[in-house]
């Protein structure tokens, strides 16, 4: 676990502080947050009366974003390596795990998939398998960690799954879903993979949206566990480690809980 060094101290909820002229705090979160980081900003302007500027995008272009100049006080990434990066530059303090994650299978209906079959139906030569972009995206990062896990299982996996995987989401120039509609649910709807590798929180969102699609776990020999790491710009104002403090709480950990990321 990445050590911390943001001097947050306990993780409490923060005190109300009531400053109507304190513009708002910028934070920068990675997409797969999304729903449980809208929630709990709602609920720490509730509680602080500080505006919350919200973010979000693939966690490896959000820090190149913030190493060209924008001005994000908080960066909650899928990983911990992107925000390590910026500490590394300087400027920004040590991150912290503060979520967990897992990679899921998200398949369209009329693939039969189980844990037990899953490597062997990526494989095949007429299922398309989808992923994020790594580098870009930690969950293509996290994706391809598991192809190098199926190579110790079946010799040859990853260079088969390295060439035929498709980097549909993530990168600078992969194509939106239209206005409304989630990024996955949309890939997988429209037809542009029979089989996507994801988190886990991402797939179950999915489904909510197009119930006809399947989730498969993927098995313990195959699985890579993702760590989400937040750090915090060193000359950002002191509603940037409340914030932060905030995440680490009970209450802040709520929405995360809620949507299914597991505990630090």
């Amino acid at each position: 676990m990445v050590g911390l060094a943001l001097g947050l101290g306990a993780c409490t909820v923060p005190e109300p502080v009531r400053t109507a002229a304190s513009p708002p705090l910028q934070v920068y979160a990675a997409g797969s947050l999304r729903e449980a980081f809208t929630a709990l900003a709602a609920d720490y302007e509730a509680r602080t009366g500080q505006n919350v500027a919200l973010t979000f995008g693939a966690s490896g272009l959000l820090r190149e974003r913030i190493e060209k100049g924008e001005v994000a006080q908080v960066y909650a990434s899928a990983d911990t390596d992107h925000p390590a990066r910026l500490a590394a530059r300087g400027g920004w303090q040590a991150p912290q795990v503060f979520a967990r994650n897992s990679l899921c299978a998200l398949t369209s209906a009329n693939l039969q998939v189980t844990p037990a079959t899953l490597l062997a139906t990526m494989l095949r030569a007429d299922v398309r398998v989808g992923s994020s972009t790594p580098r870009s995206d930690p969950s293509g990062d996290y994706t391809w960690a598991l192809f190098r896990k199926a190579d110790a299982v079946q010799a040859g996996a990853y260079a088969a799954l390295d060439a035929k995987t498709l980097k549909l989401t993530g990168a600078a120039d992969s194509p939106k879903p239209p206005s409304g509609r989630g990024t996955y649910a949309w890939v997988m709807d429209d037809g542009q993979a029979d089989l996507f590798l994801t988190y886990c929180t991402n797939a179950v969102a999915a489904q909510k949206e197009v119930p006809r699609l399947r989730i498969v776990q993927v098995p313990p020999e195959l699985q890579v566990g993702a760590a989400y790491g937040m750090t915090v710009r060193a000359d950002a104002p002191a509603a940037a480690r409340d914030f932060a403090r905030y995440l680490l709480s009970e209450a802040g950990q709520a929405p995360l809980r809620r949507l299914g990321f597991g505990q630090p």
